[in-house]
């Protein structure tokens, strides 16, 4: 069976809006489909997506078909902008609606997110991408989810000036090096997991 991915893009910009979180995923997803792993991206401010740590907060709340796409996935990537050092607040918003998940479990007592691999993608123009990597893996491995060995990739631009990572003229070198072992690395596993504990 082809893996896969579902790519969340946490930026604040609705469409369609420019996105430098979005052109990162949608360069990641690129890399995956070149391994056979089919992409789908969800621009999560384009949803009504409620605040809440219930898988279903009601009231026409849009986290519900969101979080089917996330069970349907073998992959998830999460892309967010760098806000005051932070991811933004619509990742955050993401993390606490994953929070439901712990208390979800599969027919085997196992996390209902178990055997499915997590990847992150980080942008903005100041610094502070090793940290929000740091909290996404900490609360998206919490939630069942299998990190990769250099599951992440991001770019900073220079400090104390402007510009946006989809102004470049061109991928940086590390950045792209860093895209590609992601994506490798992220398959790797996912097809480990995918062969170790199979779908019922």
């Amino acid at each position: 069976m082809t893996l896969r991915v579902l790519a969340l893009t946490c930026t604040l910009k609705p469409s369609p809006a420019k996105s430098s979180s979005d052109l990162i995923a949608h360069q990641l997803l690129d890399l995956f489909a070149e391994r056979g792993a089919t992409g789908e991206l969800v621009r999560v401010v384009d949803h009504d997506v409620r605040p809440g740590v219930e898988a279903d907060m009601g009231d026409g709340d849009a986290w519900p078909g969101i979080r089917q796409k996330i069970a349907a996935a073998d992959i998830l990537l999460i892309a967010t902008p760098t806000w005051v050092g932070h991811m933004s607040s619509v990742a955050q918003r993401v993390l606490e609606r994953l929070d439901a998940e712990l208390s979800e479990t599969d027919d085997r007592g196992r996390p209902a997110m178990f055997g499915k691999v997590a990847v992150a993608a980080v942008v903005g123009n100041e610094d502070g991408a090793h940290k929000i990597i740091a909290d996404l893996f900490q609360a998206l491995n919490d939630t069942g989810f299998t990190v990769p060995a250099q599951g992440a990739t991001y770019w900073n631009g220079e400090a104390m000036q402007g510009g946006d990572y989809q102004d470049l003229d061109e991928t940086p070198k590390a950045v792209a090096s860093t895209n590609a072992t992601l994506v490798r690395n992220a398959v790797h596993l996912a097809d480990l997991l995918r062969e170790q504990y199979p779908a019922e």
